[in-house]
């Protein structure tokens, strides 16, 4: 996830591009960068790390410009290096592009363009564009060279570019991530989200997939990537720099559930070799030989990140084989625990400062455990006191009930899992490769997923007014059901408990009528006709169901009652993978029923987003 921004008009341009890469630079702080042109000469400054470094680069040396690009990048490709920060340049240095996403058939092309005499300077698959802009550049503008490049490229990516021989215009590209135009009073912008913008102009056109803006002075023009001009409307954003984040979304919750497969993809991206089937989490700091010293590793967390904690536990013991304890920060230094020198504590927490997280941490570090944050906040509490962080990249999470945050932690747990699986020699490289090549289609079937928000409103509709309800889930799939039936008491106030299925019988089983629904998780495997035995059981005490499973499924209709019971089916995914996917329908589901309640679902009673105090 990186931030992209570019500026023409009256006003001096990099205050401009810096202020803007400041707005946006939770999309990305491992280097920073802004290209500028001046009386037809191209200028850059570069710096790594984060943007106050690149402040300090332009005091030194300072740049100005009549039009520009800059870039705030979080890495993918290639290091976090000044030699690796954006803009990148063509060989001739009159071509910049910054860039957000993946160029996936990067490395064909920066082979064929090497044979053609093209020189790189960077191990990014962003330098590639400039290169192929430069090679399609003919006499007709800086937009057709970029449409001929673009026939070229496969992958998810938003690109602005800029040319010193086709002056004063800036073209932007969006297939993927996002891309937003400003309209101001003879002056134009273009970026990757509003608040980037918002202090210049409230007037901004979202680029759709496959579109392009050329700008210049005189106004903006909107094309496919084919050249057809296309009809784009253009919102007036009256919100404060707040309310203009939910980008025409109802909620931040709703905005941020549907941003799960972009926070699972940028979590992903950078740290998996598809060819080797191997993960790479540098900023673990942690080598092989440390990773096989560890007997035992001991996940502590709260809340929902504890749910994800449980699934971590899952994924380690059967990736890696090592033994996985998962406690309740709150509640882990009251118990005198016992740990070592070859113990890894594993907080995971959202904000990095989450109180009793941070003394559960402390605890541990003091009987010698090695330690590792799973966070969202780079510079947070949690990650200067780990040994190493694993960073979610979900972005900023501004709703209190979290959504994405939770899909990013399981991603990444996921990867730790890899990782110290690889370096223990518990995975082959066979399995690690179907590992890596399963996660990169999470996305997508992420994507997938969301598409079942209708059939989850009408739901909604038919339970809202209940005031109980009761979630069951197996082996891995049962910590779902602790955080579906913890969504729905966040948001709606419902009463809600999630539990083992197994365990039905011995308690939860009494609460069974027919006011309180069952939400079942059943997903196809081992376990499938355990959970149907669940189902039947809650049918013959007059229980509604609302089964969720895999597509496909033939079973279920049979038992269930077309008028009374509910079934949605989510995409056929290997069995590590459901988990991530199930989770979505019970967040919709929980946003559905508080919004039809009336509920305050970004702000519920009661509740803070980072809960700093003990």
């Amino acid at each position: 996830m990186c931030g992209i921004i570019g500026y023409i008009g009256p006003k001096d341009v990099v205050p401009v591009l810096v202020d803007g890469l400041r707005k946006l630079e939770y999309r990305g702080y491992d280097s920073a960068g802004v290209a500028v042109v001046k009386n037809g000469v191209m200028n850059l400054r570069r710096s790594a790390g984060k943007l106050s470094n690149l402040e300090l680069a332009i005091a030194a040396d300072p740049l100005s410009g009549d039009y520009g690009v800059g870039h705030t990048r979080w890495a993918t490709h290639g290091r976090p290096t000044e030699e690796n920060a954006h803009p990148h340049r063509d060989c001739t240095g009159r071509i910049v592009v910054v860039h957000n996403g993946i160029i996936e058939n990067y490395l064909d092309l920066k082979r064929e363009l090497i044979q053609q005499g093209h020189k790189f300077v960077t191990e990014t698959d962003t330098e590639i564009v400039a290169h192929l802009v430069e090679r399609e550049m003919r006499h007709d503008g800086l937009e057709e060279a970029v449409k001929r490049a673009l026939m070229l490229m496969r992958g998810l990516f938003a690109l602005v570019l800029i040319s010193a021989d086709d002056p004063e215009k800036i073209v932007a590209v969006r297939k993927g991530p996002p891309i937003v135009v400003g309209l101001g009073d003879g002056e134009f912008f273009v970026a990757s989200d509003i608040p980037a913008i918002l202090s210049h102009t409230r007037d901004v056109v979202f680029l759709g997939d496959e579109e392009m803006a050329i700008i210049t002075r005189s106004g903006v023009s909107f094309t496919d990537f084919f050249g057809r001009p296309v009809s784009i409307a253009t919102q007036r954003v009256l919100w404060d720099p707040i309310m203009a984040e939910k980008a025409g979304y109802k909620h931040f919750m709703l905005k941020e559930i549907f941003e799960q497969p972009t926070a699972a993809r940028e979590t992903i991206l950078g740290r998996v070799s598809q060819d080797s089937g191997k993960v790479f989490l540098e900023e673990m700091n942690l080598s092989d030989a440390d990773l096989r010293k560890i007997d035992r590793v001991t996940i502590l967390a709260c809340g929902t990140s504890w749910h994800a904690a449980l699934v971590g536990k899952f994924l380690i013991e059967h990736l890696a084989r090592v033994p996985v304890e998962v406690d309740y920060g709150s509640e882990y230094r009251y118990r005198d625990p016992i740990t070592s020198k070859t113990s890894l504590a594993v907080v995971i927490t959202q904000s990095g400062e989450t109180a009793d997280t941070l003394a559960a941490l402390r605890e541990a570090k003091r009987d010698g455990a090695r330690s590792l944050s799973i966070c969202n906040v780079v510079g947070s509490m949690a990650t200067r006191e780990t040994d190493g962080t694993i960073y979610t990249h979900a972005g900023p999470e501004i709703g209190v009930a979290s959504t994405k945050a939770f899909t990013s932690q399981l991603v990444a747990l996921y990867l730790l899992a890899l990782r110290i699986g690889q370096a223990r020699d518990a995975l082959t490289t066979e399995r690690s490769r179907a590992h890596v090549d399963a996660l990169l289609q999470l996305p997508l079937l992420l994507e997938q997923t969301l598409k079942l928000s209708d059939e989850v409103a009408r739901i909604a509709n038919h339970f809202h007014n209940r005031s109980d309800f009761l979630y069951l889930g197996r082996g891995i799939h049962y910590p779902i059901a602790l955080e579906g039936a913890l969504k729905l008491k966040e948001i709606s106030y419902i009463h809600a408990e999630g539990y083992p299925a197994g365990e039905m019988k011995h308690g939860p089983i009494a609460l069974i009528d027919e006011q309180m629904p069952l939400v079942a998780l059943a997903p196809h495997n081992h376990v499938f006709e355990k959970m149907i035995g669940n189902m039947q059981e809650a049918k013959a005490r007059g229980g509604s169901v609302i089964a969720l499973t895999t597509k496909g499924d033939t079973h279920l209709s049979a038992i269930l009652d077309k008028h009374h019971d509910f079934i949605l089916e989510v995409p056929v995914m290997p069995e590590l993978l459901t988990p991530i996917a199930m989770v979505v329908p019970l967040q919709l589901l929980a946003y559905d029923i508080a919004v039809r309640r009336g509920c305050d679902v970004d702000q519920p009673r009661n509740l803070a987003k980072s809960v700093t105090v003990e």
